[in-house]
């Protein structure tokens, strides 16, 4: 006898019961359930139901009557069963978008973009709670298409708008992620600390003209750090101390470290920075790693010299693999974040490169760039939910 393939969609208030009503009817017939999905917005049930039945099967009669004594709506229809459907070689990726409150006008241009790059969106999940302030969406591409276009694409849609959109290849190790390295300054707090103490020294325009040419690619990093270091020799440590207990934070950072703590991963700040600041931060907020520069002192004075070699970008990507091998995790399981041209390599070494307020020509190396809300978004782009770290918190206190 043939069997026919029928999409049963149930939509209605949602209730205790009704997917267990339904799907007991379904096991006590003759058919055959194929597939299942199920969401609920705002009290309201979707459910789809892909049933394989005989062609005198009493079973659609009999979920209507049920459907209409839980009050929902019930409709079906006949599905080809020779239709191919996706792919199975179809590429899975992940768009989050995150904003300060997204609308339809953001989620257009996301959608508009995905459907422009052959994108095909399966799913769209809220992960904010409150305001729309964040939507994953799980989408296939084909299997011989360039996921490149579209992530420059994204990425050029994030620094158009006010609100961020990362891509990610949807897999294991998008959900694993074990390692989370950060940059310190004008990442992890707020300021430039060489640029505080040039201020207090009184060198500061100097200092900001090196910093200049070093970024028009006039100097190496290595040489630009020297000779900035070399205009505050004679500075009394004091000052490095006081404004290392007094480092303001970015937006967000105290929660997003917090919450990586607690979901028991492990944190390093790797800064071109100095340590009495970096060893600062890592005691205040429980960091694991903190690796940066030494900066000599002879009579509580700076010399203007670093002891040992200069953590670069080279070396900040160094570090990251040697913390990673150290705590037996994979690179793809790692995440970097970073603001500064001397950050690509350690971002171009990660699983995930973070931009993070940075200059367009970091974003365009980057996996990913956020600009327009604080560094707990990134708990986003791990796929965690509101709703997920609130229960997180009342757990765990």
């Amino acid at each position: 006898m043939a069997r026919s393939h029928v999409l049963v969609t149930v939509t209605g208030s949602d209730q205790p019961g009704i997917t267990a009503r339904l799907t007991g009817i379904i096991a006590t017939s003759t058919a055959s359930l194929l597939d299942i999905e199920q969401v609920v917005v705002q009290g309201q049930l979707t459910l789809a139901l892909l049933l394989a039945l005989d062609d005198d099967d009493g079973l659609l009669k009999d979920l209507l009557f049920a459907a209409k004594s839980l009050g929902v709506e019930l409709d079906f229809a006949p599905v080809d069963p020779g239709h191919p459907g996706a792919p199975k070689d179809t590429q899975r990726f992940v768009v989050t978008a995150i904003g300060r409150s997204l609308g339809a006008r953001e989620l257009h241009a996301v959608a508009s973009t995905l459907a422009d790059h052959q994108g095909n969106i399966e799913r769209i999940h809220r992960l904010s709670k409150g305001d729309l302030g964040s939507v994953e969406i799980h989408l296939g591409l084909p299997s011989q298409a360039d996921p490149e276009p579209l992530k420059r694409a994204l990425l050029e849609l994030g620094m158009q708008e006010s609100f961020d959109v990362a891509l990610q290849r949807e897999g294991l190790f998008r959900r694993s992620k074990r390692l989370v390295v950060m940059d310190m300054d004008s990442t992890l707090i707020r300021i430039e600390v060489i640029d505080e103490l040039a201020r207090v020294h009184g060198v500061a325009d100097r200092v900001a003209a090196i910093t200049e040419r070093a970024m028009q690619g006039e100097m190496d990093y290595d040489e630009s750090l020297r000779q900035r270091l070399g205009l505050l020799e004679g500075l009394d440590v004091s000052v490095l101390r006081r404004i290392a207990s007094e480092l303001p934070l970015t937006e967000g950072a105290e929660k997003l470290i917090e919450t990586l703590k607690r979901l028991g991963y492990r944190t390093a700040v790797i800064s071109g920075g100095f340590s009495i600041a970096a060893e600062a931060l890592k005691a205040r907020l429980g960091i694991d790693y903190a690796y940066s520069n030494t900066l000599e002192t002879a009579g509580g004075k700076l010399t203007g010299r670093v002891i040992g070699p200069i953590v670069n970008g080279k070396r900040k990507a160094e570090l990251l693999e040697l913390i990673a091998q150290a705590e037996g995790v994979l690179l793809d399981q790692t995440i970097a974040v970073g603001d500064g041209a001397n950050d690509v390599p350690m971002l171009e070494k990660a699983g995930l490169g973070i931009a993070f307020r940075a200059k367009k020509t970091l974003r365009e190396r980057a996996d990913t760039s956020l600009s327009a809300t604080g560094l707990d978004a990134i708990l986003y782009l791990l796929g965690i939910s509101a709703e997920e770290l609130q229960d997180a918190t009342a757990r765990f206190g």
